[in-house]
């Protein structure tokens, strides 16, 4: 067949269509990604967010992620003086007791290291001592608020100064004047107390030391004094990890029972009935269209908080997602099992029963076991909400913006926590879904 020349030039104007169109998706999508990223950049003021990054704040939160500080406080009107480790109750040393670098007396004398020196003296005055600047001093007073006196010359950047407040925040350490109290703050490495409190009598005991004392009978007090830790609340903390488990577990199994027996009415080659397909998958949009943390709110007002409230939410939000995926798989299974079932004279449950479950198991199984990992972290999340899980005790750390060690704390359980779950999941998968029974 010959082609004519109006031929040629229809292909000719239909390749040359091809190709325009072609340019304009190659170039004309990088244009339009670049004015949306700069409309980005505008539109949320990034060059603004840039400039008011404060990197001394994040320093600071970030070493006391991994670091403690103790306190040495004067009541300017009693004159009593108390050592406390991040000033807490539990963590107060006994009157008349403190560590080697506070010297008590009628001058408390508190050695920063490196030759900084904190003196509280008699009448509420005080000093310090810094090398390479020179002593400062103040004396606080109800009615005449903190009078101060520097060298001279300008103040540094590290010194805050107020009629009735002087803060000066060194490397050695940290001192606050205000007209009713003087405070220390020395930092140190590591999470104190983390084991034993002040009060315990394994407190200061070496790891050999406390072995032994364990092995030698001592092995329950040993026990309950490291669990009934009142800083660091290890019981406590543990029960708020099973939890945040059991909220990831009821939730996730129950969509999974729940959505099953819905999934048959919203596939159709198991439902015949157009509108019943219809409302149960309208029904499974609305489930998972409100996220988790929606019906969380909406159930918390409903129910009150706690655990409990948690669960079903996530149960109402992965009975959506379930049924979707459930009646899906469903519509994908191979009908000439079920037809080879049928022709032994199974009845339409045992029909279901052995020719469709069975080949539906492992995705449902894999999908179910994924959300159970998902959820875990989202668990999190919502026990903060509800008030329970060890999202409820991350929140309240971080909210009293003082003891991030803690925080660091929390947030190392829950990584360890998503990785076990994430283990276990897969572990659980293989056995079975593949039948490995090596469990690698």
């Amino acid at each position: 067949m010959t082609m004519t020349a109006t031929d040629a030039q229809i292909l000719k104007a239909q390749a040359d269509s091809l190709f325009t169109r072609k340019r304009l998706m190659s170039f004309g999508l990088p244009v339009l990604v670049l004015v949306y990223l700069t409309y980005i950049f505008f539109s949320f003021d990034i060059a603004g967010l840039a400039q008011r990054i404060k990197m001394d704040n994040a320093r600071t939160l970030v070493a006391d992620s991994y670091s403690y500080k103790t306190h040495v406080t004067r009541d300017n009107r009693t004159g009593d003086v108390g050592v406390a480790i991040e000033g807490e109750r539990n963590g107060t040393y006994e009157a008349g007791t403190s560590p080697a670098w506070v010297s008590l007396g009628e001058e408390t004398v508190i050695d920063l290291d490196d030759g900084h020196v904190v003196t509280f003296g008699a009448d509420n005055f005080v000093s310090y001592e810094i090398p390479g600047y020179g002593l400062v001093t103040a004396q606080p007073s109800r009615s005449a608020g903190v009078q101060a006196t520097f060298p001279e010359g300008e103040l540094p950047e590290w010194i805050n100064a107020s009629k009735n407040r002087v803060a000066i925040t060194t490397e050695a350490g940290r001192l606050s004047v205000t007209r009713n109290r003087t405070e220390v703050f020395r930092y140190f490495m590591g999470w104190e107390l983390f084991f034993f409190t002040l009060d315990s009598p394994y407190h200061g005991l070496g790891f050999g030391e406390v072995m032994a004392r364990a092995l030698g009978g001592e092995a329950s007090d040993v026990w309950m004094d490291f669990w009934t830790n009142k800083m660091w609340r290890h019981g406590d903390v543990a029960w708020a990890l099973f939890e945040t488990i059991l909220m990831a577990f009821l939730g996730t199994m129950g969509a999974a029972i729940v959505a099953l027996p819905l999934a048959f009415m919203a596939a159709k080659n198991f439902s015949p009935f157009v509108i019943l397909r219809q409302v149960t998958r309208r029904f499974f949009d609305f489930f998972r269209g409100v996220d988790a943390l929606i019906w969380t709110i909406v159930l918390a007002r409903a129910f009150g908080p706690g655990p409990l409230t948690g669960a079903l939410a996530i149960l109402i939000t992965d009975t959506g997602s379930f049924g979707k995926m459930f009646s899906e798989a469903l519509e994908n299974v191979d009908e000439k099992q079920i037809e080879g079932i049928q022709s032994t004279g199974a009845k339409p449950v045992q029909r279901h029963r052995f020719g469709v479950i069975p080949q539906v198991t492992p995705v449902l199984l894999s999908q179910i076991l994924y959300y159970l990992e998902s959820n875990t972290r989202s668990a999190t999340i919502i026990g903060a909400i509800t008030g329970g899980g060890i999202g409820l005790m991350l929140t309240q750390a971080m909210i009293t913006q003082k003891d991030w060690e803690e925080v660091a704390y929390y947030i190392v359980l829950i990584v360890l926590m998503v990785m076990a779950m994430d283990w276990f999941s897969g572990w659980l998968r293989r056995k079975l879904i593949a039948g490995d029974e090596s469990g690698r």
